[in-house]
């Protein structure tokens, strides 16, 4: 998860750069969203023991 939020952060700033504001900031919730996910499964299995 956290490589498809590098992934669409990457994305977005290429976007943001070359002009595209909607491409950039539905990448950037897209990306946002990947890392929270991402932050909350690794929480749970540090927890849990799993790998």
């Amino acid at each position: 998860m956290i490589g498809w939020a590098v992934t669409f952060l990457i994305i977005a700033l290429i976007a943001g750069v070359l002009g595209f504001s909607g491409i950039a900031g539905t990448a950037t919730q897209i990306a946002w969203i990947a890392f929270v996910i991402g932050i909350i499964m690794a929480v749970f299995f540090f927890l849990t023991g799993r790998r």
